[in-house]
């Protein structure tokens, strides 16, 4: 048997941290409710049951949505009036770009566009963009390895494009010279 002298303080029992903090969040909670008005006690006339819906619903119907990437291309309606260009979704670590703008642009060439080049801005260590160019030959690549696929018919086919040079795909690399779409550009570092 253990003896404790007078002047030795008793050792409290340990309570575990998650039930202080259940105790503490517990009494928030009930001096937010009352403040509020929200107590949970019905008021006169009002059963319990009232009482807590009364408590609960505004904060339920008041919160704000949560805010979900759908990955859509921003402003791709406008782009789409204006160029001609159809950009769906990326990530985006390629965009549209202007030519000219700045070195190292990626640059797709199309029968589609006059012959007028439509440059991309690649950043990152990857990059994904799926959009419909019609009638793409050649794509200009720049220092990122990338990929374009492109349908023509009823078949898919994918293109390497040669880091910073030309290379011919689609239509020009086809042996019955058909048109190809371009659906999808990938880039890695």
């Amino acid at each position: 048997m253990k003896v404790r002298s007078a002047t030795s303080p008793r050792p409290r029992p340990k309570r575990p941290l998650g039930r202080a903090l259940a105790v503490a969040g517990a009494a928030v909670l009930t001096g937010l409710l009352a403040a509020a008005g929200l107590s949970g006690t019905p008021r006169t006339g009002e059963t319990p049951a009232k009482a807590v819906e009364a408590a609960v619903a505004p904060v339920a119907a008041e919160a704000p949505g949560y805010a979900v990437e759908d990955f859509d291309y921003p402003g791709a309606d406008k782009i789409l009036e204006e160029q001609g260009i159809t950009l769906k979704r990326g990530d985006g670590h390629i965009v549209l770009a202007t030519c000219d703008s700045e070195t190292g642009l990626l640059e797709v060439w199309a029968r589609s566009r006059s012959n007028e080049r439509i440059c991309f801005r690649v950043t990152g260590n990857s990059g994904y963009l799926s959009l419909e160019i019609p009638s793409v030959y050649g794509v200009q690549g720049n220092a990122y390895a990338t990929t374009v696929d492109m349908t023509v018919e009823d078949e898919e086919k994918s293109f390497d494009i040669t880091k910073n040079t030309w290379t011919p795909v689609g239509e020009s690399v086809d042996d019955e010279a058909r048109e190809h779409m371009l659906v999808e550009i990938t880039t890695t570092k």
